[in-house]
């Protein structure tokens, strides 16, 4: 009965994002189709093989590095605000882990090694290998391909920056594919902790956050393409002649982290801005008279809105309250907050708690939306507008397909 009603899930957030569509008429149903198989397959294989679960830590590994390369410019810098060891001890209380020094600087890295990669050729040689496969398998371009499949490992704002030049020429459908994606998946470099966060209540905790992550980006091209449509039979991607190209390395590494500076300042105004207005908001809700007991707020508003969502994925009836609230939480808050949250939870059954897991394993709130405005305007401004008015689009959609791995872990288990 589980995998009966997880099937009906997916095709009941599909048909979410069906009825949500831009254009039904353009849809490519080859490019759904082929998203939802990719997701049960790789769902399948990582779950049942443990071979491929190894194969895929290991490529983790290399975010890893490239994380362990930050940290050692950031601690130097910052202290141990930036990774280095504190001064003090926090006796259980409080993280040391600060988003604008110690996660946000991965952006500077990535700008800089991107420039550099594509001053040497290697990364237009990667877009190229990517679209003569993905084209004729499943109809998505190279650079949408590249950044849908980095998006697995780095975070919503570094995918893009490795195929930056593309953006700006991307159809509107595949620019809000990709900022699906990344409302979809988490960043490699945050795996490691919400993985140590629920290991103490559940076991393979990082692996099962390494395989919601891997199973987002190819659910998030499906419900992207019901969403806002693009089309698969467009000429393949054209190589790029960009205009005052660097003279030689230094000048691209250089070029590359001037534009991270802009980025960065970007992206971190943004959500300060965006959390800012949802206190605001929280604020003026709490001052209406308390609705059932305790005051409103966004979070528990969207809750609310989450009860059937969280029946229709397989939640456990008397864990369907509990599993709204930490879906409404990661929604207006983060989903760091709600998996702290989850890990408190000792009420949950163990399979409500792994479909949870999946569940909320994904950018999709208003402060990584902040994030996303904020860094895709500076890396295309020409695509300003696309990208704000596409942007609550993507927070659906990026919710949608995190939903989707819920459900397939549902009925997998």
């Amino acid at each position: 009965m589980s995998l009966i009603h997880g099937f009906i899930a997916l095709a009941v957030l599909l048909g979410v994002a069906l009825a949500l569509s831009e254009d039904r008429r353009a849809i490519a149903p080859r490019v759904v189709a082929a998203g939802v198989a990719l997701q049960v397959g790789l769902a399948v294989l990582l779950l049942k093989v443990p071979a491929a679960a190894e194969a895929m830590a290991w490529l983790a590994q290399g975010v890893g590095a490239l994380d362990r390369a930050t940290e050692a410019g950031t601690s130097f810098v910052f202290g141990y605000v930036g990774g280095a060891p504190a001064p003090f001890d926090l006796n259980g209380k409080g993280s040391p882990l600060v988003l604008a020094f110690r996660v946000f600087p991965m952006i500077l890295v990535v700008c800089a090694l991107a420039s550099l990669l594509f001053h040497w050729g290697v990364l237009p040689r990667v877009v190229a290998g990517m679209a003569f496969v993905l084209r004729r398998a499943i109809g998505v371009g190279g650079a949408l391909g590249t950044g849908a499949a980095v998006n697995v490992f780095v975070g919503m704002v570094e995918a893009p920056i490795l195929v930056r030049p593309y953006l700006v020429h991307m159809h509107r459908g595949e620019l809000f594919c990709l900022m699906s994606v990344g409302m979809a998946g988490i960043a490699g470099t945050v795996m490691a902790i919400y993985g140590a966060i629920l290991l103490p209540v559940l076991p393979g905790s990082f692996a099962h956050i390494l395989t919601a992550a891997l199973i987002s980006a190819p659910a998030a091209i499906a419900v992207a393409a019901l969403m806002v449509p693009f089309p698969t039979q467009a000429d393949a991607d054209k190589p790029l002649v960009v205009a005052d190209p660097p003279r030689n390395a230094l000048e691209a590494l250089s070029r590359g982290t001037s534009d991270g500076i802009v980025i960065l300042a970007n992206v971190v105004a943004s959500m300060v801005v965006l959390l800012s207005l949802v206190a605001l908001v929280n604020a003026a809700l709490g001052a209406l008279p308390d609705a059932f007991g305790a005051p409103l707020s966004l979070q528990r508003a969207l809750s609310w809105a989450f009860w059937p969502f969280a029946w229709l994925i397989g939640i456990e009836p008397a864990d369907v309250a509990t599993a709204a609230k930490l879906l409404g939480e990661k929604t207006v808050l983060n989903e760091f907050v709600a998996f702290l949250d989850l890990a408190r939870e000792t009420s949950l059954s163990p399979r409500s708690r792994l479909i949870l897991t999946y569940a909320l394993c994904g950018f999709a709130n208003f402060g990584s939306l902040g994030i996303m405005v904020g860094g895709l305007s500076v890396m295309a401004p020409e695509r300003k507008h696309d990208i704000i008015a596409l942007s609550g689009r993507a927070l659906i959609a990026g919710t949608l397909a995190s939903l989707m791995g819920g459900a397939l872990i549902g009925a997998l288990t």
